[in-house]
This record gives C-alpha cells, sequence and structure tokens, in this order.
C-alpha cells in the first residue's frame, strides 16, 4: 500500500488548518504557500473534506476554512480513508471484502490480514493532535 499524495496532502492541509487557526477562516491560497502545494489541488482536497464534514467553509471576501471538531477528534485514519479509500494491502481483506473463496487454505491471507491490522491499528490511533505535538516537538529539537 502506498498513500498518494492526494491522502498525504490532506493530512498536511488538515495539520495547517488546525496549527493557524485564529479564530479565522483560513484561506487556501495562504495554507498553500505555506506549504508549498497547488491551491488548485488543495481545493479539490478541501471539497472532498468540506463534503464529508471534516471543515467548516465561510464564503466571502474574509472567507476560507476551518476545521469543523477538535483536533484530537480526527484519526489519521480517517483522514487517509476518505481520500484514500481503503487501506488494506490487498483487496481479500478489505472492509467490505466478501470471504475470499480460498481464505481458508491461503496462508498469504493471514499475512495480509496481519498487515492490515497493523495499518488500522496505527491510523486509527493517532490523531491530528498527535502529529501538531509531534510537529511541535521536532521544532525543539532542531
Amino acid at each position: 500500500m502506498k498513500i498518494s499524495t492526494k491522502g498525504r496532502y490532506a493530512l498536511r492541509l488538515m495539520i495547517d488548518l488546525a496549527t493557524n487557526d485564529d479564530g479565522n477562516p483560513i484561506r487556501i491560497k495562504d495554507v498553500a504557500e505555506r506549504q508549498n502545494i497547488s491551491d488548485k489541488y488543495l481545493e479539490q482536497i478541501i471539497s472532498a473534506l468540506n463534503k464529508a464534514g471534516f471543515v467548516r467553509s465561510v464564503r466571502g471576501p474574509q472567507g476560507g476554512y476551518s476545521l469543523k471538531k477538535k483536533p484530537e477528534d480526527y484519526t489519521v485514519g480517517m483522514i487517509l480513508r476518505l481520500t484514500e479509500g481503503s487501506l488494506a494491502p490487498v483487496a481479500c481483506v478489505e472492509e467490505d471484502e466478501t470471504d475470499c473463496e480460498r481464505q481458508g487454505g491461503c496462508v498469504t491471507y493471514l499475512l495480509w490480514r496481519k498487515i492490515s491490522d497493523a495499518i488500522n491499528g496505527v491510523v486509527d490511533t493517532i490523531t491530528l493532535k498527535d502529529l501538531i505535538d509531534w510537529q511541535k516537538n521536532i521544532g525543539n529539537n532542531e
């Protein structure tokens, strides 16, 4: 499994919205400049985040975006699944997948299940707040 730029940029966008929240909506153009990402690409990502109810949109000249919830209420898994879809390494261990006909005698199914469980165990326990805290610690180590 490889996380695309869409998933990586969605995380960076959400982190940016959280860390730069001063009570006013944040313009995508400002995020794009800080993150060195195309504002057109960020507009596509923010649209998906907005549609999912992850962010709040304010229209107009003073408009922009902000998080709808606190950073600790978003897991990395929530954000990545929204932008990437399934995080399963192979189709037979995806959430909605019906049982594979070979599952009972397939040794690699056990491997894929363990990998999938490990991935989900990480992304579903790390929050946006955790990433922000890690970012602060990185800055303190310089």
